[in-house]
C-alpha cells in the first residue's frame, strides 16, 4: 500500500485546532516524483483512468467545442436506451426521409426508397460514421418526428447524464454554432455507453462494415488504433474543418480500463500518432496503489454537541488510484471539512473532502464519511457548548468566535 503524505487538514472557515493537527501530523506519510505530463497538440483533451478513477491530463477539458462526428456517441446512448427499454428493436425496419438522404459526409449512402434494419443503422453510424443512419434514427426516436426535435431531446438527456457543457442542433455533428462538446462531456457519454451497455460496446472495436456492398471504399472503421495489438476496442472519430480531427478512445490492459478524448488535431496523420501515444503513456508511466483501506480513519473531525468530541473520518471503498512507476513516496493530500460538524452524525455520513494533489497530475476530490454514529449530547453538552463560547469571548473576543456558536443554548 501506498500511503499519503503531507497530510494537512483543513475547516471552513475556521482555523485547525492544536489537537487535530497533531494527529494529523502523526498520520502524515509518503508522495511520488512527478510524472512527465503527455504533451499534446490537441486544443482540448481529457485522459481519465476508468478503473481507480484517476484523471491522467485535463487540458482545456470544459470547454464547449465543435465535436464534429464525435457528437454521434450521444444519439448512439440514446438509440441504445429506446431498445432496452422496448421502444426500439434490432430487427425494425426504419424509412429514410428526404432529410436523411439530403445528408453529405461520410455516409451509408441511404435513399427513400430504403428500409433499414436498426442493427445495420448503428453499425452505419459506429463503423461507416454515417451522417444519414444518424438522421433516420432521430427522426425515429423524436418526440416530434424532426431531427431538430431529436436535437433538443439529446441536450435534455445530456444534461440529466451530468454533461453540462454539451448542446445539441443535430445528430450527426453536422457544423452548427451550437452543436458543442466538451472533451470531458465526450469521455463521461463514452463511459456511460461502456458501462451501461455492454452488449453494444462490442459494435465499436468492429474493424469494417460493407453494408449492402454499395460503397466499398466506405466500409472501414476510421478509428486509427483498431486492430494494432494495444487494447484498443472503441469508439469514434470526428472531424470537420472547424473542429479539426478528434478521437474518442477506449483500450483495456490488464485490469485497467483508459478513456480519453483528443480535439482540435491539424491532421488526420495526427490524431493517430497522438492518440497511439496516449494509450502507451497511460498504461506504461503509472502503476495502481492502494492509498486508504476502506475503514481506515484518515483524519478526525471536532463535534459540536455531540456525545464525543470527534469523529473519525473514512472513506467508504478502498482509495484506490494511480502513480507513476518511478514513484518513491506517495501522494500530498489535505483533509478538508465544514466544522465542527453539528451532532448528530450518522455512520457513514458524508462530512468532508479528501483532496489528492500528485504531482504532475490533476487534483481529484474524494468523499469523506464519519466512521462512527456520534449522538447528541443532550443537556451537558449543550452547557459545555455555552461555557466554551463564553470563555472565547472573555479571551479572544466577538470578533473570533465561531458562527456555529454564536447562539449557544444552556437549556433545551
Amino acid at each position: 500500500m501506498m500511503p499519503l503524505r503531507s497530510l494537512a487538514a483543513r475547516k471552513r472557515p475556521f482555523l485547525l485546532v492544536p489537537a487535530l493537527k497533531a494527529s494529523l501530523a502523526a498520520a502524515c506519510l509518503i508522495a511520488a516524483l512527478p510524472a512527465q505530463a503527455f504533451d499534446t497538440s490537441a486544443r482540448a483533451a481529457y485522459i481519465a483512468d476508468l478503473t481507480t478513477g484517476t484523471v491522467l491530463l485535463n487540458k482545456d477539458a470544459d470547454t464547449p467545442l465543435p465535436p464534429a462526428s464525435m457528437s454521434k456517441l450521444m444519439t448512439l446512448y440514446v438509440a441504445f436506451e429506446a431498445i432496452r427499454d422496448g421502444r426500439l428493436s434490432l430487427d425494425e425496419e426504419l424509412p429514410v426521409s428526404q432529410h436523411a438522404m439530403s445528408y453529405g459526409g461520410s455516409s451509408m449512402f441511404l435513399n427513400t426508397t430504403d428500409m433499414v434494419r436498426v442493427d445495420d443503422l448503428l453499425r452505419g453510424i459506429i463503423v461507416l460514421s454515417g451522417n444519414d443512419a444518424c438522421a433516420v434514427i432521430a427522426e425515429a426516436l423524436s418526440p416530434d418526428g424532426t431531427e431538430a426535435g431529436f436535437a433538443q431531446y439529446m441536450t435534455q438527456r445530456a444534461q440529466q447524464l451530468g454533461m453540462t457543457n454539451s448542446t445539441f442542433a443535430n445528430s450527426n455533428g453536422w457544423p452548427a454554432p451550437t452543436q458543442r462538446m466538451s472533451v470531458r462531456d465526450l469521455a463521461l457519454i463514452a463511459t456511460h455507453i461502456i458501462q451501461d451497455f455492454p452488449e453494444f460496446y462490442p459494435l465499436f472495436a468492429e474493424t469494417e462494415f460493407p453494408f449492402d456492398n454499395r460503397t466499398p471504399s466506405n466500409r472501414l472503421n476510421r478509428n486509427p488504433l483498431l486492430g494494432l495489438g494495444i487494447g484498443a476496442d472503441g469508439l469514434k472519430t470526428g472531424h470537420t474543418e472547424e473542429a479539426g480531427y478528434g478521437l474518442v478512445g477506449s483500450a483495456t490492459q490488464g485490469d485497467r480500463r483508459v478513456v480519453f478524448v483528443l480535439s482540435g488535431l491539424e491532421s488526420n496523420s495526427a490524431r493517430a500518432e497522438q492518440s497511439r501515444a496516449v494509450v502507451n503513456w497511460a498504461f506504461r508511466q503509472f502503476k495502481e496503489a492502494n492509498l486508504l483501506p476502506a475503514g481506515d480513519i484518515v483524519a478526525r473531525a471536532p463535534v459540536f454537541r455531540g456525545s464525543a468530541d470527534d469523529v473519525g473520518l473514512t472513506v467508504t471503498e478502498d482509495l484506490v488510484t494511480l502513480v507513476p512507476f518511478l514513484s518513491r513516496d506517495g501522494i500530498a493530500s489535505e483533509v478538508v471539512f465544514d466544522g465542527p460538524i453539528r451532532a448528530p452524525v450518522a455512520a457513514g455520513q458524508e462530512v468532508g473532502t479528501l483532496i489528492l494533489r500528485p504531482e504532475g497530475l490533476p487534483e481529484r476530490s474524494v468523499p469523506l464519511v464519519a466512521a462512527q454514529a456520534v449522538p447528541d449530547g443532550g443537556f451537558m453538552a449543550k452547557v459545555q457548548a455555552a461555557a466554551t463560547y463564553l470563555m472565547r469571548r472573555v479571551n479572544k473576543g466577538p470578533a473570533d468566535v465561531a458562527p456555529d456558536d454564536a447562539q449557544p443554548a444552556a437549556t433545551s
